[in-house]
């Protein structure tokens, strides 16, 4: 499982994804999330302005795990 670390409180999910590697641009990530693509602790997830904690696990299309923290 590969992890993120943040500086921040939160980071919206949108945002990790780009910053994971997950996805090129934004807009990726907005069409993987609207399409229910993406689950947080194993749920899905289609808000993109998602906030996302330490701790909270994610997931893009079953691809391997992120962890932020």
């Amino acid at each position: 499982m590969k992890e993120i670390k943040i500086k921040t409180e939160f980071i919206k999910l949108q945002q990790l994804l780009k910053l994971a590697g997950l996805v090129d641009q934004g807009s990726d990530a907005k069409l993987y999330i609207a399409d229910g693509l993406v689950t947080v602790n194993d749920i899905i997830v289609t808000e993109r302005g998602k906030k996302v904690y330490p701790g909270d696990i994610i997931s893009l299309k079953g691809q391997k795990k992120i962890k932020v923290i």
